[in-house]
């Protein structure tokens, strides 16, 4: 497939001119001639220098990646088939939808936008985490960093020490007996060759904790509305979790709280001025 760089760069104008700053969490600011993001702003959200993205505007630079593709229809918050046309006008063709996708919808991502004072994040059926309030990098650290088969919740609960040390003590058990359940129920739900069954695979080859809870065979474990975190410096926190799912992606959206006046609550408060922290190790 060729690259159309005339529609490339019409559509990347008027997608940009259609966004107001606030449609994606970024300040408006006084003096603003613009009517939709700055070259600027566009170039922040997906993650490229301005002289980049402006090269793209103006119809010159080399093609863009696959992967870079990808990441101006997420900054850009396109629909699934904005992103299809997007790729296409690139030349290349687009990605599988479903629960392989890794693309987030705009109505997720304008959620998200809106609770920066709360940690949430978007995370994948696996347990992939796509994106994160600063809050919630506050709260666990930045999830987004891992690779390969160590994005996954899941899998890191049964390999990497330092995922456990984010949960109280007294979680751990369950945590484990639900991790175990719903990779079992995707596995089955996916088939073999899906990447569920390639974790549960992995997983059964490294952990004997992970092969005891597999071989139970439990399905329906649902996890508990209110999760206990071990903040490194902040202790034990409470907070009630709620989910909204995307189910044509297969993603959800986590968002966690805390009882008004409670402790929790008041550390919470304090998370907030501490600010987003590296990952355990």
């Amino acid at each position: 497939m060729e690259i159309d760089r005339s529609g490339l760069a019409e559509f990347l104008r008027s997608r940009r001119a259609a966004l107001q700053p606030e449609d994606v969490g970024l300040p408006r600011g006084r003096r603003r001639r613009t009517s939709g993001l700055r070259r600027e702003e566009a170039a922040l959200l997906c993650s490229m220098s301005t002289d980049y993205y402006a090269r793209l505007e103006r119809e010159r630079g080399p093609r863009p990646s696959e992967q870079m593709i990808a990441s101006i229809a997420q900054g850009l918050h396109l629909s699934l088939d904005e992103r299809d046309h997007l790729f296409r006008l690139a030349g290349h063709h687009p990605p599988a939808r479903g629960p392989a996708s890794e693309h987030i919808s705009p109505g997720l991502l304008r959620i998200l936008d809106r609770l920066q004072d709360t940690p949430a994040e978007i995370v994948t059926e696996l347990g992939e985490t796509l994106r994160q309030t600063p809050l919630g990098v506050a709260l666990t650290g930045d999830l987004t960093v891992h690779q390969g088969p160590a994005r996954s919740l899941g899998y890191r609960w049964f390999t990497d020490p330092a995922t456990r040390r984010l949960y109280a003590d007294d979680q751990h058990a369950f945590l484990s007996r639900l991790f175990a359940s719903g990779l079992r129920s995707l596995a089955t739900q996916r088939g073999p060759g899906s990447r569920a069954a390639q974790l549960a695979d992995l997983l059964l080859a490294r952990s004997e904790e992970f092969k005891k809870v597999w071989n139970d065979h439990e399905i329906g474990l649902r996890p508990r509305e209110v999760k206990r975190f071990n903040h490194p410096e902040l202790g034990i926190m409470e907070l009630s979790c709620q989910t909204l799912l995307d189910p044509d992606q297969s993603h959800l959206l986590l968002v966690y709280t805390a009882v008004p006046g409670s402790e929790s609550h008041e550390k919470l408060q304090l998370l907030s001025v501490m600010g987003p922290r590296t990952r355990l190790h």
